[in-house]
């Protein structure tokens, strides 16, 4: 079976019923997209738009509060490890000083103690030649005696002994 083959004559446009059905039933279709499907898309789209707006001036702003945060903990840190060195410093020189003052401390009673002793020893040397004088009056006395002969006042040969002894003291030669 066979189709019998017609031809078409057809120009640029042929207005007829369909065309004008056509027409009519795209405007229509326009007309039910424009008013009541594209609004919604569209308000949608909008929102959405704007949702991405808000987001990204959100994140651009915690990004913002995240660098200032990050510049306070680091200025932070930075008064953290001066205000550490200081303490450091300070521990430095308070033991410094301490130990100054140990040192101080040490020399006084070294030169306290040498003090101290100087005047022992010299006590100790004046009693030495009391002593010595005592019994130099005793001996000289005795020996006068004998020489003599005869027997003087023991306070009176005490006195003329110990006259005696301090002008040998006196003489440059006796101080040695």
């Amino acid at each position: 079976m066979h189709f019998p083959v017609v031809p078409l004559d057809a120009g640029l446009l042929d207005i007829n019923g369909t065309l004008i059905a056509e027409i009519i039933a795209f405007l229509l279709m326009l007309g039910v997209l424009a008013r009541w499907v594209y609004p919604p898309i569209i308000k949608a789209a909008e929102a959405r738009q704007l949702q991405i707006k808000q987001q990204l001036e959100q994140a651009e702003k915690a990004r913002k509060e995240a660098e200032a945060r990050l510049q306070g903990a680091q200025e932070e840190i930075q008064r953290a490890r001066l205000q550490a060195g200081q303490i450091i410093e300070q521990a430095n020189r308070a033991a410094e000083r301490i130990q100054q003052e140990a040192q101080e401390k040490a020399r006084e009673e070294a030169r306290r103690i040498v003090e101290g002793a100087s005047r022992d020893i010299d006590a100790e040397r004046q009693r030495a030649i009391h002593a010595i004088r005592l019994q130099m009056a005793d001996i000289v006395t005795g020996a006068v005696r004998r020489i003599v002969g005869e027997s003087l006042d023991g306070e009176r040969h005490r006195q003329l002994i110990e006259a005696a002894i301090e002008q040998v003291e006196k003489e440059p030669s006796a101080s040695q």
